[in-house]
């Protein structure tokens, strides 16, 4: 080469950035040094090779020049030991520190040679004066010695991975085999320095380690914790005696301490990795090391479904191997039936979700392994696949991912082109995990974010121009096809299976099939198949978007509470909206519409019910789904009615309004994107504009139909209960008064027919079936209850509450809220009410304990028979009626002096009580958060059912449904009942001091 070659513009053209250091770095090289530039030029990091191949030089001593010029004789041995130099600095320090062992990577055989296991072995053993052949190797160096030894002979066949990795094109499959094999010789010359330092004991218990993980299936990383279970056994002395089980214990105990503790030590010659037990039965709380009979045990009665699937991996790799096998041929079939276990579906979502749980915010979206797209999605899918298949196919229990991956991919589990790409994109991930880990070689799988360290990255990988940018959009690709293959890899396949066109591809069996969607959650697989059949048979395109759709809505679906339903409702759902242009077109096209409506079917069964009734509803799921105002609702429905020729008609789509805003709101409360408040004023305000249109329309026929020109009578609806207090919930009754006050000049009689007429008309009309739901107008609240006259005028309600009013219809008042009808009488209504609900002076001692009396009575009395008082909602302790009769005894007693308290809604008394000083802050915020809590269940409850119910649901399912609604994660029923207990026995103390 030419000395030309050595000029700044050269040496920036080849890759070098800092030109000045290189320029003079190449000076100290001397003559060698103008063979070698362009062969720095293809390293990782050219500066950093050359800066570390003059240290090496300077260590190098009287080796110097000889070294110098076998590198620039020899391409292949400078070509291997300048990509080890550039890409890793931790290896270069080791050279520095060990320059005798550049000679490692003469060897013209590296490049297409992969050194035996039992020869790593052996030398590592050697390495620490251990002899290979004997059956309990036992080191010979002092201990510090053979400590640093066998780190040094760990570094030095390390260093000769690296660099075949890194100059041959080493597959990232063969390159992780040879590292397992390093770590399994490593932990056998590690056990060997334990027995050195157990002394004669060692002897007394035979010692297996299994390695787990990526260890245990041959597919390890540079840097990674090396996860181990040991097993032992008292050992049989020669004259046929048996060690004492404790002292098998104590030896066996004080063996794989030692040997964690050799590995993960810093000396001088600095660390190996960390060696990790904690896949042991009962982790860290568990004992070190376990008999047979133990581990079979523990895995017989105890062990969770992860732990299984751990031990997919468990390998016998050091000490006593027969042992270690032994061990493998007890937890094997337990293994390969662990699917057909009571809950593996619910453990299997755990499990994923404590994948994503443990990754740091600031780290996701730089994530190897753990992030989205990340290698652990394909080692989980793959993992879930072979524990749901592998009991009746014993063909597909490779422990390493890219072998399972292909024998899933060979026998129909997994589609072709969908095995090819995910085997592409995880070979990608694990080269830039080893290429990352390298540099330091510490243990990390995180991408870094400066911009010399992914330049570097992306040049270790071959990504020589523009590595940056290439680096970047290859990993971005290689993560959405990992994301993308991930969501229908377990999908896919079951369509194979359903096709009656044959693809060419292996098929499941609709056994495999079954078993599979069991495993995903599917309560009744054979239903899903036949589901998946009626969606996706024939060649029509509707037939083909569906099968571009299902595998993502599958998973979707298994997501929820009840996959089945979530799939029935979408059949239906289908078969209603199939041939319409936009429907599967939206969902292809728009994915926050298509996993929403997953979510819905699969979860809510009021939801669900509103959709098969109201299909155009689909549409909403891609736009903004908070309530609309009342205002809005009116003129819609007003607009809507005025078209329609009969009354019936008039109320129908008055009524197809409500149903499509009912669905609205409980969309938006199922996806969390409703506070429970919002959720309650909602309701009342569709109920508001269905019974204000209702009440014009029927009052307008009416008089067509009497032949009035003008009704003879101003009517309002008063509301009552919790939809006069904003808090209806959707299961409730609609509570209210009627109240009317004739025209001047009306006949009285006449005046009132009208009325009632026009009542009992508007309560029909909404209490017919129809496609939405009933909505039953409750008049029960008016005086002389059901006795009494349907509606009043104003006089006649001053009358009666003047005569015959009792504390509790005042304590009922408290929540009266003329909404609807005449704003006039409206007005005139509340004002005559003001003066009872609110007495001046407040309550008398006598209305106070009458009022305790009542609640003692419902407490007793309104209980359901057989009703759990700690899980009624509504009765139950610290529930919805303990907080509300608590706060209404606080408004009637002390709202005639602070007019904060002049309001029907509980939450707002509530604050105002507490800024008055009659609760304290602390009090306040315990009713606050019970009765938010105590409303949001009872709302879910409304929507997993699809009908009320005023305590937690038995059924497993619908209980599942419940806490999803209310954003637990899945198999956290428990934790939602336990919620629920401690913010009702919380409010119950407060209610027992506050209202007691």
């Amino acid at each position: 080469m030419s000395r030309v070659a050595t000029t700044k513009g050269t040496l920036l053209r080849l890759g070098f950035q800092r030109t000045d250091e290189a320029l003079a770095d190449l000076a100290l090289l001397g003559v060698a040094s103008e063979p070698l530039v362009a062969l720095l030029a293809r390293t990782a990091d050219p500066d950093q090779a050359l800066t570390g191949l003059v240290r090496l030089a300077d260590a190098a001593g009287n080796e110097r020049a000889t070294m110098l010029a076998e590198l620039a004789d020899d391409e292949g041995t400078a070509m291997r030991l300048l990509c080890v130099l550039g890409a890793s600095e931790a290896l270069a320090d080791h050279l520095a520190r060990h320059p005798e062992h550049w000679r490692e990577l003469t060897d013209p055989t590296l490049g297409s040679t992969r050194p035996p296991a039992y020869v790593v072995r052996a030398g590592l053993l050697a390495a620490v004066g251990a002899d290979p052949d004997s059956d309990l190797p036992t080191a010979t160096l002092p201990d510090a010695e053979a400590v640093d030894a066998l780190r040094v002979e760990y570094r030095r066949v390390l260093l000769r991975l690296a660099a075949r990795d890194l100059a041959h094109d080493l597959g990232v499959d063969d390159a992780a085999a040879e590292l397992s094999d390093l770590a399994a010789g490593t932990l056998d010359a590690a056990l060997a320095v334990a027995r050195q330092r157990v002394g004669e004991d060692a002897g007394c218990a035979r010692l297996a380690v299994v390695a787990m993980g990526k260890c245990g299936g041959h597919e390890l990383n540079y840097v990674s914790d090396v996860d181990v279970i040991f097993v032992h056994e008292p050992a049989v002395a020669a004259d046929g005696g048996r060690t004492s089980d404790a002292r098998a214990l104590r030896t066996a105990t004080r063996l794989a301490s030692h040997l964690i503790r050799i590995c993960s030590e810093h000396t001088g010659e600095g660390t190996i990795w960390p060696v990790d037990a904690a896949l042991r039965p009962e982790g860290k709380a568990g004992p070190l090391t376990r008999t047979l009979a133990s581990h079979r045990g523990y895995y017989e009665r105890w062990a969770k479904a992860w732990e299984f699937q751990a031990l997919l991996k468990a390998r016998p790799v050091a000490g006593d191997l027969e042992l270690g096998g032994e061990f493998i041929a007890t937890v094997e079939p337990m293994v390969w039936s662990v699917a057909e276990r009571d809950g593996f579906v619910a453990d299997v979502q755990a499990m994923r979700r404590r994948v994503l749980d443990h990754i740091p915010a600031k780290e996701a979206d730089r994530q190897l392994k753990l992030g989205w797209g990340g290698l652990r999605d394909v080692e989980f899918a793959v993992q879930l696949l072979q524990l749901v298949h592998g009991l009746a196919d014993d063909r597909i229990r490779a422990s390493t991912t890219l072998s399972a991956l292909a024998q899933l991919t060979e026998h129909g589990y997994v589609g072709r082109e969908d095995g090819e790409a995910l085997h592409d994109a995880y070979a990608f991930l694990r080269t830039l995990e080893h290429r990352i880990q390298l540099v330091q070689l510490r243990r990390t799988h995180v991408v870094p974010d400066d911009t010399a360290a992914l330049r570097r990255l992306g040049r270790s990988i071959g990504f020589v121009r523009e590595p940056e940018a290439t680096l970047a959009s290859a990993w971005e690709h290689h993560r959405r096809e990992v994301r993308r293959l991930n969501e229908k890899l377990f999908y896919r396949p079951l369509l194979t299976a359903v096709a009656r066109v044959h693809s060419g591809e292996v098929r499941l069996s609709s056994e495999a099939a079954g078993a599979r969607l069991a495993a995903l959650g599917y309560a009744d697989p054979q239903a899903a198949l036949r589901n998946l059949e009626a969606l996706t048979s024939g060649v029509s395109r509707t037939a083909t978007l569906q099968r571009a759709l299902l595998p993502a809505m599958l998973s979707w679906f298994a997501e929820g509470a009840d996959p089945d339903a979530g799939l029935f409702g979408f059949r239906r759902l289908s078969e209603a909206l199939g041939r319409t242009p936009w429907y599967l077109r939206t969902l292809r096209d728009e994915g926050e519409v298509a996993e929403r409506l997953a979510h819905l079917l699969s979860t809510s069964r009021y939801v669900t019910g509103l959709l098969e009734r109201e299909p155009q509803g689909v549409r909403m799921l891609g736009g903004d789904l908070s309530p609309l105002s009342a205002e809005a609702m009116i003129e819609e429905m007003r607009s809507t009615a005025a078209r329609q020729d009969d009354v019936d008609k008039a109320v129908r789509a008055a009524r197809a309004v409500r149903r499509r805003e009912l669905f609205r709101v409980a969309a938006g409360d199922v996806l969390d994107l409703t506070d429970v408040a919002d959720v309650g004023a909602a309701l009342s305000r569709i109920t508001d504009a269905t019974l204000e249109t209702t009440l014009e329309v029927v009052g307008r026929d009416l008089c067509r139909q009497r032949g009035f020109d003008e009704p003879p009578t101003a009517m309002a609806v008063v509301a009552m209960g919790r939809y006069g207090g904003f808090e209806l919930s959707y299961g409730s009754d609609a509570d209210v008064l009627f109240v009317h006050q004739p025209v001047e000049g009306a006949d009285p009689h006449r005046a009132t027919q009208y009325a009632t007429a026009v009542a009992n008309e508007v309560r029909n009309q909404l209490a017919l079936p129809g496609a939405d739901p009933a909505l039953t107008v409750d008049a029960d609240l008016r005086p002389e209850g059901k006795q009494g006259a349907l509606v009043r005028t104003l006089d006649s309600y001053a009358a009666y509450y003047a005569k015959w009013s009792k504390v509790w219809e005042a304590q009922a008042l408290l929540r009266a809220d003329a909404v609807v009808g005449d704003p006039a009488l409206r007005t005139a209504f509340e004002q005559l009410i003001d003066p009872l609900r609110y007495p001046r002076g407040g309550l008398s001692d006598d209305d106070v304990l009458e009022v305790r009396r009542i609640k003692a009575r419902v407490d007793k009395e309104r209980m359901p028979r057989g009703a759990d008082p700690q899980l009624h909602l509504k009765l139950g302790r610290g529930g919805l009626a303990d907080i509300e009769w608590t706060v209404q005894l606080l408004q009637m007693r002390f709202a005639g002096e602070v007019p904060a308290l002049r309001t029907p809604r509980t939450l707002t008394a509530l604050e105002a009580a507490r800024e008055a000083g009659l609760v304290t802050d602390d009090d306040a915020a315990v009713l606050t958060e019970a009765w938010r809590a105590v409303s949001r269940v009872r709302n879910a409850v409304t929507l997993a059912r699809g009908k009320a119910a005023e305590q937690l649901p038995r059924d497993t399912r619908e209980r599942a449904a419940v806490a999803a609604i209310l954003g637990y994660p899945g198999g956290r029923t428990d934790e939602m009942v336990n919620d629920h207990l401690r913010v009702t026995r919380l409010a119950r103390g407060v209610v027992d001091r506050v209202f007691w």
